[in-house]
């Protein structure tokens, strides 16, 4: 029992160094061609460590609750650990493919409105809170005029990723 249980540990180990290393360990065999690519499908980390943790803890399960020897622990454990490694691997590759699409770029935010956070002095720079995508954005802002803490703006230029131009919105 203790075999299947090493094998079970080992492969819930090697799950968090997946994580937590991710992409060192397959970067390791970088170079070598009988394994390119290889790493990136059904023989990646998460796949094997799904596969060796099921396939140990199962079989250490049929051990301690059944009379099966170890050969019987092993006819549970394979497919039980080929069972968790396929669904690893699904699910690996459906997190993969979503895309919940392209972050927001500085030009989406020209026409954006969003009001004053820390005053804005004339040719100086503040703060503005802006909406886009529903979500609020804190930016640095520059504006031509004074512009008051919670005054409206209207963003007319980025300047950068976090710093926009900003015009108060005349009522």
């Amino acid at each position: 029992m203790a075999w299947f249980l090493g094998l079970g540990i080992a492969g819930v180990v090697l799950l968090a160094l997946s994580f937590v290393l991710d992409g060192v360990l397959e970067g390791l065999l970088d170079g070598v061609s009988v394994v390119d690519g290889l790493l990136d499908g059904l023989l990646s980390l998460p796949v094997i460590a799904g596969f060796l943790s099921m396939f140990g803890f199962s079989g250490a399960i049929v051990l301690g609750s059944t009379g099966l020897g170890p050969v019987g622990a092993a006819v549970v454990g394979v497919p039980a650990g080929v069972l968790t490694g396929w669904f690893a691997y699904r699910l690996s590759r459906a997190l993969m493919r979503d895309s919940s699409g392209a972050a927001p770029r500085g030009d989406d935010l020209i026409g954006a409105s969003g009001s004053v956070v820390t005053a804005i002095p004339a040719d100086g720079y503040g703060e503005v809170l802006v909406h886009l995508a529903g979500q609020p954005m804190k930016l640095s802002a520059k504006s031509p005029v004074a512009v008051a803490r919670g005054a409206e703006i209207w963003v007319e230029q980025a300047l950068s990723q976090s710093a926009v131009s900003v015009r108060p919105v005349e009522r």
